[in-house]
């Protein structure tokens, strides 16, 4: 296999994790980035077991002077960048009326600007290896509502922001994408539910059975399934696709 690397943010659990682990068996070695050091480590291993070198990275993306560190430890063990998965971030889902000014900012700067820095930092490595960033967004950015404002905020701006950057790799040869998942059942779905249940005058376990119906789907979609479309879009199968928001949402937003 020849030598490639992807850096997946968000590793140790849930989406991250379950397209770090996919990737292992597309690149040689795989950069694991979260805050939870051992939790990496089971990731790690998972990542070894499927072919590839894991290199597990414990940083919080949320602080300014992470990106560096990241970025520094890739380059400094392999020299290269060929994939860049942003994919940490978890952002309050408070009332709109009730969130503070103070949780409007932590909740951007890890899954907004944290991915910003990161991707800016990397660029040039990205250049040299005609690469791939991929940012992940959200369905809440198509549907804003009151309850989670910040989380259709930030993953509209994420949009964005990988709009841009994606003209820009137009010019350096880096091809950069979004992605619009609905509801995966992971760790955060069903902190989801639990604040959606009561709300709603139901148990988590009725609210868990029930949303799926409310959302129009007929399930809710698996980190796997999340995971192996991130692998295609980052593959060389999918190289002229830059640009491009992709939603994988189960029918949640109807659109061509």
């Amino acid at each position: 296999m020849k030598s490639t690397v992807a850096i997946v943010t968000g590793a140790s659990q849930g989406i991250g994790r379950s397209t770090a682990i996919r990737l292992a068996r597309d690149f040689s070695s795989i950069v694991l980035v979260a805050r939870n050091d051992s939790a990496l480590e089971e990731v790690a291993d998972a990542v070894r077991q499927n072919g590839a070198e894991p290199l597990s990275i414990a940083s919080d993306l949320s602080q300014s002077t992470s990106p560096e560190a990241v970025i520094q430890s890739t380059l400094g063990r392999y020299g290269r960048i060929d994939a860049l998965l942003n994919i940490a971030g978890a952002v309050p889902q408070i009332n709109l009326f009730e969130m503070t000014d103070e949780q409007w900012q932590a909740g951007m700067e890890l899954k907004l600007h944290g991915a910003r820095r990161l991707t800016i930092r990397a660029w040039e490595a990205l250049k040299a290896c005609s690469g791939s960033v991929v940012f992940m967004s959200g369905s809440a950015a198509l549907d804003p509502k009151p309850a989670f404002a910040a989380v259709a905020a930030t993953n509209a701006a994420i949009i964005a922001l990988a709009k841009a950057f994606a003209e820009q790799g137009i010019k350096d040869g880096v091809q950069v994408n979004s992605i619009i998942p609905g509801a995966v059942m992971t760790g955060r779905r069903r902190s989801f539910l639990e604040k959606w249940a009561p709300a709603h005058n139901m148990s988590v376990d009725e609210a868990t059975a029930k949303f799926p119906e409310e959302a129009g789907i007929s399930r809710y979609g698996q980190p796997e399934e999340i995971a192996e479309l991130l692998a295609f879009m980052v593959s060389p199968s999918a190289k002229w696709m830059t640009g491009t928001s992709v939603r994988m949402d189960g029918g949640e937003t109807k659109g061509i």
